[in-house]
């Protein structure tokens, strides 16, 4: 009799979106792998701190609010307070109160952390398509790109 704890091959035990999920967190985890080092070597920050910077770069005045930041990045308040006080420390950001709001903290990007990203763009930009080419096909980075686009956009009219 054959053991009823193990799978038969045609089963499917994870449903197609758990599937899905892990193959977009697999991408990312190459993408993440990847970059590690180019960042730790040209930013002498983690790679989380340096998703901050990314957040910042990509807003206008590259400024953002801290709980708004913890909030995009699925972080606690405490975590995003010691990763800013990095980047602080080695002059990456700048804090500045809120108007208006007693608690508010509001980062900036410094003209160090601008003129860093600048100069590192093109050997990032290399590093993610190195992983993802090794991750994904063509068709499949095509459909991925274009359904990431799509979110972005739907995400930005639902605000």
């Amino acid at each position: 009799m054959a053991d009823q704890s193990e799978p038969s091959g045609d089963s499917e035990l994870l449903p197609a979106e758990v599937r899905t999920w892990m193959r977009i967190l697999a991408a990312a985890g190459a993408v993440e792998q990847q970059l590690r080092t180019h960042v730790k070597l040209a930013f002498g920050v983690s790679h989380d701190d340096f998703l901050i910077l990314c957040l910042l770069a990509d807003q206008p005045g590259h400024t953002l609010r801290m709980t708004r930041i913890a909030e995009l990045l699925g972080r606690p308040k405490t975590r995003m307070t010691y990763q800013v006080s990095c980047l602080h420390h080695f002059g990456l950001v700048t804090r500045s109160s809120v108007r208006g709001d007693k608690r508010g903290i509001a980062l900036t990007l410094t003209d160090k952390a601008r003129r860093l990203l600048a100069e590192n763009s093109p050997a990032l930009a290399q590093a993610v398509s190195e992983a993802v080419t090794r991750t994904l096909g063509p068709s499949q980075r095509e459909a991925l790109g274009s359904l990431l686009a799509q979110t972005t956009t739907d995400g930005d009219r639902s605000r």
